[in-house]
């Protein structure tokens, strides 16, 4: 029997916590329970303000504490909830709620806040986070750190696999000898950003909104103008990139289009994005998970833009829903047993590192 761990996630998207209790060992990471609390939206927009806007460290600092405190508490509701015997469980992996990803300035960094300190106190259960500052500090990109993971989940795939994780960035994992892995640019990022802004929803469910407008070629060739899509591996981004003022800056000359054709559009730059980067390739299965794999729409357009076959982790026994949060699981007991995760590969780090801090 594997030891038991819990992971929680809160991605770009800013939509849910999710939180995973996973069953760990050696060869399998089985998911026990989860279950996914929401994200208060006054906290939401404090997370967002402090992305967009000059912040002073009183803020950054209460943020922290903050979230902490979100994050205990849903945990501890979970736990509750699940009847989950904390004495039981290892270690709690805490990825936190990124806010800023910056590996590429003259002084590299990758912030993530929610105090662990915070959380171990308030549950009782140990904790590892910080798992990026390592990578950082060994030259690399600090994320994506899926691709570990996804090798660890489906290395025995006999298929020339990749795995898409479509949250509010998307990433890409590609099986093989040589693991590689980056973000391939925006997932459901920009299409959330207008939706809300146009239409006042939180997200365009099943794409509809997208599927009632037009694809745009000149506001498109626009958006894939950005340098960011030519970039070779290894990458990395975020809203600190990928932002509304982003949004704005490229959609300016367009106002006369009618707003459903730039979502439509705005899909069709998630969708190209991700099939463009396995063209040419001997890839002939693509496994999507994550927020976009419930977006119908997106994974329509998907199928017919990639030759092979597309299907989501859930029909390979893997939740797309808790994938990220069951990897943190696993990120922790990997730290719990003082093992490097195999990242270099992929974020360019110049080794292979022991990721994360233990707290409590």
């Amino acid at each position: 029997m594997g030891a038991l761990y819990i992971g929680v996630m809160s991605g770009t998207s800013l939509d849910g916590i999710d939180i995973a209790l996973c069953e760990i060992d050696d060869a399998s990471c089985k998911l026990i329970h989860s279950h996914e609390y929401p994200f208060p939206e006054d906290l939401q927009k404090e997370v967002l303000n402090l992305i967009s806007n000059p912040v002073t460290l009183g803020k950054v600092g209460t943020l922290h504490i903050k979230l902490g405190n979100l994050f205990a508490k849903s945990i501890n509701t979970f736990v509750q909830e699940k009847a989950i015997n904390t004495n039981k469980i290892v270690a709690i992996g805490l990825h936190g709620q990124t806010l800023w990803h910056a590996p590429e300035v003259e002084f590299p960094f990758s912030m993530q806040l929610g105090c662990p300190n915070i959380v171990s106190t308030q549950t009782g259960i140990k904790v590892v986070s910080d798992f990026r500052s390592m990578d950082v500090a060994n030259g690399g990109q600090g994320a994506p750190f899926a691709p570990a993971f996804h090798e660890f989940l489906f290395s025995h795939l006999k298929e020339k696999a990749a795995i898409i994780n479509i949250g509010g960035m998307a990433n890409i994992t590609l099986l093989g000898k040589n693991l590689r892995g980056w973000d391939t640019g925006v997932g459901n990022v920009l299409l959330d950003y207008w939706v809300k802004e146009r239409k006042y929803f939180p997200y365009d469910q099943n794409g509809v909104f997208a599927k009632s407008g037009k694809i745009d070629k000149t506001l498109l060739e626009n958006f894939l103008s950005d340098p960011y899509f030519n970039l070779e591996p290894p990458k990395s981004t975020g809203r600190e990139y990928f932002n509304w003022e982003w949004l704005l800056k490229h959609t300016q000359e367009f106002q006369s289009i009618p707003q459903e054709n730039i979502q439509r559009t705005l899909l069709e730059l998630t969708a190209q994005t991700i099939t463009n980067t396995v063209k040419n390739t001997d890839i002939n299965l693509l496994i999507i998970c994550g927020g976009g794999a419930k977006n119908n729409f997106l994974m329509e357009r998907l199928t017919e833009l990639f030759s092979g076959r597309v299907q989501k982790s859930d029909s390979l026994n893997v939740s797309g829903d808790y994938m990220e949060a069951m990897a943190f699981a696993w990120f922790a007991y990997k730290r719990i047993n003082n093992e490097e995760v195999n990242l270099c590969s992929v974020t360019g780090a110049k080794k292979n590192s022991i990721l994360g801090g233990i707290y409590g």
